[in-house]
């Protein structure tokens, strides 16, 4: 038979600790898996502003064994308000000016990284033109609402993407543990001279993405 009186049960308490701490990232920043650089003119201000923004929304970001990596979802929308800037984007195959403009070269920068890190591609897509900033066919296109560049770590331990968007470069990095076991491809290098069509930008604020 229950009692009358009022009772209080008290909860099991556990303690909860981060899942990313800084135990874990010192061990999976050692071993360098996967790496890119690409250019841009950096007297592009608002471009070079939001390759920046893009850059910093994606450094730091781990992604587990099993796990899928979403640029939209990480990044978020690009907006006036989130502090992005109108630059040249690329729409139907012709050049135009949006907000956020620029941030395909941060994802196309992205996407050449984890290719030579051998990591799966889940999602990707290219311009409906060749951009300047990668070899064609190297791109990934983004756009909120629209497509997205997504992979997933397939391999035994987390990895680790540093990026890195200032003075007219474009740096991403992939790190791991020594204890990763993985299988890199040979992707090619764009040139470290800044293509002449990015040049002429310095008196077109339309660029594209």
């Amino acid at each position: 038979m229950y009692g009358t009186g009022s009772a209080s049960i008290e909860a099991p308490w556990y303690p909860t600790y981060p899942k990313v701490d800084t135990e874990l990232l010192a061990a999976i920043r050692v071993k360098p898996i996967g790496y890119y650089v690409t250019y841009f003119n950096s007297s592009n201000k608002n471009r070079s502003h939001n390759i920046a923004l893009a850059s910093k929304a994606i450094d730091s970001a781990v992604v587990f064994p099993g796990e899928t990596f979403s640029f939209n979802e990480v990044v978020g929308m690009r907006t006036i308000d989130r502090g992005y800037k109108r630059a040249g984007v690329i729409v139907r195959g012709e050049l135009s000016e949006g907000v956020g403009g620029g941030i395909c070269q941060v994802s196309s920068t992205l996407f050449n990284a984890i290719d030579r890190a051998g990591l799966q591609i889940v999602k990707r897509y290219s311009h409906s033109r060749n951009v300047p900033y990668v070899l064609p066919g190297r791109d990934a296109t983004v756009s909120w609402g629209g497509p997205d560049f997504v992979f997933e770590n397939a391999y035994n331990q987390p990895i680790l993407i540093r990026a890195y968007g200032s003075g007219g470069r474009m740096t991403v990095s992939i790190f791991s543990s020594e204890l990763i076991e993985y299988k890199p491809r040979n992707v090619p290098s764009i040139s470290n001279r800044l293509p002449e069509e990015t040049k002429d930008s310095l008196h077109n604020p339309v660029s594209g993405d």
